[in-house]
């Protein structure tokens, strides 16, 4: 559960963090990591379309210089962009000065006030940094569809038991994720909306 749902001491590492949206409110907001990339972006806002509903995309930077029109088609479609850093850079591994910048050399491509680390992680200092700039987004139900040792109907489960009102649900956008999402996404939505659920995406 520690994954899927974080724990609250997790929480408390980053407390200006965005974990949870209002629970009083029966809304969920879905967000999609990693992206943008040809073999999945294009079936995420197909689907996302298809049920009229918004969602956030925390983008590397690299694969929106890579597939700029891709990126172009997420924005018309109304969906709401999110900074993931330029490379997928993990925060432990480098300093502030050198995560900031790889921050920064992404959003002269995405131009957003959210920012979620990959992987979920970043040192204390990089937190304390970026939080002067953005928002930052973290989770309140990862799905684990990038995980090999989970199924599509894994995923959907995963869906079902953790999402509560005012959760930030994250998908992937990414090769590791579609095969699973071709069954896992529509499904899911298709739950959260019989359960009552409004979709929203961050102000």
């Amino acid at each position: 559960m520690i994954i899927e749902q974080p724990a609250i001491w997790l929480r408390w590492l980053y407390p200006r963090a965005t974990w949870r949206m209002d629970k009083h409110e029966k809304a969920v907001y879905l967000t999609f990591d990693d992206g943008p990339i040809p073999q999945a972006t294009p079936f995420i806002l197909e689907t996302l379309a298809k049920f009229n509903i918004h969602a956030t995309f925390f983008m590397v930077g690299d694969n929106v210089r890579k597939y700029p029109d891709i990126y172009e088609n997420v924005l018309k479609a109304g969906h709401r962009i999110g900074n993931h850093t330029y490379n997928h850079m993990g925060g432990f591994r480098h300093t502030v000065k050198t995560y900031n910048e790889n921050a920064e050399k992404a959003n002269k491509l995405l131009h957003t006030n959210l920012f979620r680390p990959p992987h979920g992680w970043m040192r204390i200092d990089q937190y304390l940094w970026l939080g002067r700039k953005y928002r930052i987004v973290m989770w309140d139900l990862v799905t684990r569809d990038y995980s090999k040792w989970m199924t599509a109907e894994d995923v959907l489960n995963n869906v079902k038991k953790y999402t509560r009102n005012g959760s930030i649900i994250t998908f992937h956008d990414s090769l590791k994720s579609i095969d699973k999402l071709h069954y896992a996404l529509p499904e899911a939505i298709k739950w959260l909306k019989e359960q009552g659920y409004e979709f929203k995406v961050f102000e």
